[in-house]
């Protein structure tokens, strides 16, 4: 089932590629979808610790369920 989370400090592409890259490298096969409006991240096939572990390793905030 997918989560949404709060991501802080996306604000272009680039930082979303980031995010997506360092999630998808953390758990393999999680689909990922990025929202920069609203600074969200909905990953399905990761747990919230790797979730949060893999966007601190790449230099952003995670702030909890959105």
């Amino acid at each position: 089932m997918a989560e949404q989370y709060k991501v802080n400090g996306m604000t272009c592409g680039g930082c979303s590629r980031s995010v997506t890259n360092a999630i998808t490298k953390a758990a393999p096969g999680a689909s990922v979808t990025v929202d920069l409006p609203t600074a969200t991240v909905t990953v399905d096939g990761a747990d919230a610790g790797t979730v949060k572990a893999a966007v601190e390793k790449a230099g952003f905030e995670f702030a909890g369920a959105a």
